[in-house]
Parts: C-alpha cells; sequence; structure tokens
C-alpha cells in the first residue's frame, strides 16, 4: 500500500516567491545596498577565521553581543535564530500546545497562520478596521473573550505598511494575559519600538530581523528579544546549532558598523518617502489607483482594481514588485530604480 502523507501535509502549498531575473527587484523588501561590496575585505578576514571542521557556538554570542550593542539592550534577552522564519516555528510549536488559540490579524505576514496550522493550533483571525488600521481596544478585547494563548503580529505591518504608536502597543501588552509576538521586523523605518521595555514584560517577545534595513538577507540570521525566563525556554528549544558560523561572523561584522547602517537607515527612508509621495501624486493624476498608505516601511502599498494587469506589464519590462490581490507592494529602491519604475508605471497607467 502506497505511503499517504497526512492531512495537514497534503494540503500544504510551498511558498511562492518571484523566480526569474529582472533588472530592478522590487518585490521581497530587501535592502538595496549590498554589504559585500562594501565590506568585501572586512568580511573575507572575518570568514577566513572560522574552522570549517568545527560546529558552530549554539549561541552566536559575538553575533548576539553585536545585535545588542546596536539596539542598545542587554544580551541576555537575546536569542539568534535562522532567520525570524525559525524563531516564529520555534515559538509556535513549543510555546503552544495542540488546541490552543493563537490569534494574528489580516491582512498580516501569512507565515504567522502558516506555522500556527502546522503545530495544529486553532488559527484565529481578527480582521483589520476597513482602512487597515488596527483597533487596540477590538485585539484586546477579542482576546480577552476568546481565551487566546498567543497574539502574533507585525509592527508596521507588512503588508499594509501601516503602523501602531508604541503606548498602544503597551496598553495591548499591559492588557492581555496571551503570549504577545510583535514582530519589529521594518521598525528600523520608524520610531515606535518597544525594544527598550522588554524588561517589564513577562508576555512578549520581540522579533528582530537582519534581511530588511540591515541588508543581510541571504544568511538567514534573526533574534528575538524577550524577558529571562522565555529567552532560556527559547534557548533550550531551538536546536543545538541553529545558526552556522559564516551567518554569525558576518552579523557580527555588519553590526559593528553601527554608524553607516544608521546612514543607510536614513538613505532608505528617504527614498522610500519620496517614492510614496511620487506614487501619491501619480494616484491624483489616474484614478485606477484607489488609495495609497501612508508607510512607515521601506515599501509602499496601494489599492487598484488593475493590480493583475500592473503587476504582469512591470514583469514585461523587467521590473518585479509584489501583487496581493487587489493590491501592489512596492519596495524602495536606490534612486535610479525608483526613476525607472516610476516612469514605466506612469506609461502603464496612461494605457490601462
Amino acid at each position: 500500500m502506497p505511503y499517504k502523507l497526512n492531512k495537514k501535509l497534503s494540503s500544504l502549498k510551498p511558498y511562492d516567491p518571484i523566480e526569474g531575473e529582472y533588472k530592478i527587484r522590487l518585490d521581497a523588501n530587501e535592502s538595496y545596498f549590498n554589504l559585500n561590496k562594501i565590506f568585501c575585505e572586512k568580511i573575507s578576514k572575518e570568514i577566513s577565521k572560522i574552522d570549517l571542521n568545527r560546529y558552530p557556538d549554539p549561541y552566536a554570542t559575538a553575533a548576539v553581543k553585536a545585535f545588542a550593542d546596536f539596539y542598545e539592550i542587554d544580551g541576555k534577552y537575546v536569542t539568534a535564530g535562522n532567520g525570524s522564519d525559525e524563531l516564529i516555528s520555534i515559538i509556535t510549536s513549543c510555546f503552544l500546545e495542540s488546541g490552543d488559540k493563537i490569534l494574528t490579524l489580516s491582512p498580516d505576514f501569512s507565515m504567522y497562520a502558516f506555522y500556527g496550522s502546522l503545530y495544529e493550533l486553532q488559527v484565529e483571525f481578527m480582521q483589520k478596521e476597513d482602512d487597515l488600521s488596527i483597533n487596540i481596544d477590538k485585539v484586546i478585547d477579542f482576546c480577552q473573550s476568546n481565551e487566546i494563548k498567543a497574539l502574533i503580529f507585525s509592527n508596521p505591518c507588512n503588508p499594509t505598511s501601516l503602523g501602531v504608536k508604541r503606548e498602544d502597543i503597551l496598553k495591548l501588552i499591559s492588557n492581555v494575559q496571551a503570549l504577545v509576538i510583535l514582530d519589529e521586523a521594518y521598525m528600523d523605518f520608524w520610531t515606535e519600538s518597544i525594544l527598550d521595555k522588554i524588561g517589564e514584560f513577562d508576555n512578549l517577545i520581540i522579533l528582530k530581523t537582519c534581511s530588511k534595513a540591515i541588508g543581510l538577507a541571504s544568511i538567514r540570521m534573526g533574534f528575538a528579544v524577550a524577558g529571562e525566563t522565555i529567552s532560556k525556554a527559547l534557548k533550550a528549544a531551538k536546536s543545538p546549532y541553529n545558526t552556522d558560523a559564516v551567518s554569525q561572523a558576518i552579523c557580527k561584522c555588519v553590526l559593528g558598523e553601527k554608524d553607516f547602517l544608521k546612514n543607510q537607515f536614513a538613505e532608505i527612508i528617504k527614498n522610500r518617502d519620496k517614492l510614496y509621495l511620487d506614487i501619491l501624486n501619480l494616484s491624483s493624476k489616474y484614478p485606477v489607483i484607489e488609495k495609497v498608505y501612508e508607510t512607515k516601511t521601506n515599501f509602499v502599498f496601494l489599492k487598484t482594481s488593475k493590480s493583475g494587469e500592473i503587476f504582469s506589464k512591470l514583469l514585461e519590462n523587467s521590473i518585479s514588485i509584489r501583487k496581493i490581490g487587489e493590491y501592489l507592494r512596492i519596495t524602495t529602491g536606490s534612486c535610479d530604480e525608483n526613476a525607472e519604475f516610476l516612469k514605466v508605471f506612469e506609461q502603464i497607467l496612461k494605457n490601462i
């Protein structure tokens, strides 16, 4: 008798990123800075010190210290992971049990619900407001009324580009019994982080990534920041050697360049702001763009009934962006990349 996959695996579909070679890539919210070109000699020197026949540091001590120093927090609160995805997987599989209720907000990053379902949790969805904002009082009420064991969402949000103010996030954490998993992957582009409050809560995990503002998407390094009790549990639950020595070395090397990275953040924000205003101006000329959302991330999010047509025509011009139903998400690129995108984008709008 042939082997059959169980129900939860047989219904799974692989993650579907945009594949192929494109002249301009504005689809994955990556940084347009290639740090290997900028710090090639320094990175090569760090990698040359690695004993490739030895297992990596199980706690990524040097990378964790560099991360903690960069964000001015205590390293005892930090656990390294193989990207934020691995940390989400560990948290949903180990801090919750089969049948527990986990709440995510909609729309938000799809992998939250994916991992919740994979580990046989009861995934609850709470729809955001019509303008895609989050009503914190409603979220608190939902958690308290529905015995939610964990709440996970991004702030600022991928894909909406919107953010919740710091005081509202603190109000939420203080008024629920649930574990709050707050993904601050895009907070380097905004000013409302609560990293400095991590020692004050026993029900909070903040996720951070090196894949967005820092520009190290290829090495898969993420960090979970939590109080001591949760941090000890995370270190115990993760696999012993979950981050490799090369990634640890590159992470330590780049995070040590604090002034450079801060200037890099500022330039990305400047380009994002110009891209947002330019698209907003186009929306006043071309009503097919129904709404452009104010951005707190490194991308611009807009609504249009012609999302599919625009997406396809951009690909024909070797420009990739992200289509999410009737929405488009455009990562900011360099000045030249943004200018080329806007030129092609307007030409498409003229002909729709």
